[in-house]
């Protein structure tokens, strides 16, 4: 649910966040497009201007329906099983301008797979960063938020003591989404860099609880999802279900293995669904399989292509890299002992035990949907909420315009 905050005073200067990062840019559809590896840029189909807008539609070029001057500030907070982050933007012509970004790992689903439950650390962790974020909502122009909640909250059975306790000490009300709408999210929020084509595309999200995998119809606007499956199996519980690896390259490919069938198992369903139009766009010679992810996991691989000695987001999102490269990063990964992979850029302490599983997660998607090139999004769930609630809030406008009209 959106919650209106009360008005506090205007603020423009976009401040550093926790991860050492300040934004003040626009995130425009309509102008980013899918980037190759080479530098390159594809620009995405532009919707024909004669189509019918959607309630969390991003409005498309030639709509020429630009955001009232002066609005104030939309937010969008995800608690995820590993990561807490914040996006604080306002509307600017037919996009929006982030001025504020917030993200923390806080592992909220650490020790879930075994107990059940999430522990008093974890949510403290939690609730510590949420602090931050609280902080950031009063102090920014923002008066409409919306804070969503991912699979550790769905599965824990203590998810919903928690919510309460965020709510009674920060204010935020968080809502638990469900896995369809987390999906729905992710393909609204990063859509526009699933390389430009027709028919049906694969978009999927890895997480740290779980992962979604979203078949798509391209078309005007936001695509049709056609199919969608969730399976419980992200960065920390994969880990956790498979235990800590073994100290020789043996030990460390079985365990490998392990999640890859885990994972493999749980998407056999869906897969066996898919198969037809799998077969059929593969086989057509103008229409290849079309694959975009959304996760640490991709763009941390994304990084390793590259080469970068640190992550840098304007290289990495939008960029579209070959499916061969993201398997071999992977492997090689997945047989590195953990003090190694904990000295590669991109990946240091705080991801080196996990990026295995997305790896095992990543290639069990390669291999359901088997796409030459993988495009690779640094953004999801947040924007999917702010374009949610941009386009919900011009759809008020033009009512309201309406209704003065017919006033007069």
């Amino acid at each position: 649910m959106a919650e209106p905050l009360p008005p506090p005073a205007r603020r423009e200067i976009a401040e550093d966040n926790d991860d050492g990062l300040a934004r003040a840019s626009a995130l425009a559809p309509s102008s980013i497009g899918p980037k190759l590896a080479d530098g390159q840029t594809r620009s995405t189909d532009a919707a024909p201007g004669g189509a019918a807008p959607r309630l969390g539609d991003c409005p498309q070029p030639g709509e020429a329906r630009p955001f009232p001057a002066g609005r104030q500030a939309y937010a969008a907070i995800d608690l995820g099983t590993n990561n807490c982050r914040l996006l604080i933007a306002r509307p600017s012509g037919e996009n929006f301008m982030v001025v504020d970004a917030f993200s923390r790992v806080v592992r909220l689903g650490e020790g879930l797979a075994q107990t059940g439950r999430l522990s008093d650390a974890a949510m403290d962790r939690a609730v510590a960063a949420l602090h931050v974020c609280a902080d950031k909502l009063r102090r920014r122009n923002v008066h409409l938020a919306r804070s969503v909640a991912t699979e550790a909250c769905r599965r824990a059975a203590n998810g919903h003591a928690f919510i309460e306790r965020v709510h009674a000490e920060t204010g935020i009300r968080l809502d638990v989404i469900s896995a369809r709408e987390e999906a729905r999210l992710a393909v609204l929020g990063c859509h526009v860099l699933l390389e430009p084509g027709h028919g049906p595309g694969m978009i999927f999200d890895i997480g740290g609880g779980s992962t979604e995998l979203v078949l798509i119809e391209s078309g005007p606007g936001v695509p049709a999802i056609r199919d969608w499956k969730s399976v419980p199996w992200g960065v920390v519980s994969l880990t956790e279900t498979c235990g800590e690896e073994g100290p020789s390259r043996a030990s460390r490919e079985a365990r490998y293995a392990e999640m890859k069938r885990l994972v493999t198992d749980s998407f056999a369903e869906f897969a066996r669904r898919i198969a037809p139009t799998r077969n059929r766009v593969a086989a057509a010679p103008i229409a290849p399989l079309r694959l975009l992810g959304t996760s640490g996991t991709v763009t941390t691989l994304a990084s390793l292509h590259l080469d970068l000695p640190q992550y840098d987001r304007r290289a990495v999102d939008g960029l579209i890299v070959p499916a061969a490269s993201m398997r071999a990063i992977s492997r090689e990964l997945s047989t590195m002992a953990i003090d190694e992979r904990r000295e590669l850029p991109c990946i240091g302490r705080e991801r080196a035990d996990l990026v295995v599983a997305g790896c095992a997660i990543l290639e069990t998607i390669l291999d359901i949907w088997p796409a030459d090139r993988l495009g690779v999004a640094d953004r999801g769930i947040r924007e999917g909420i702010l374009r949610s609630l941009i386009g919900a809030g011009d759809a008020g406008d033009r009512a309201r315009a309406a209704i003065r009209r017919a006033q007069v």
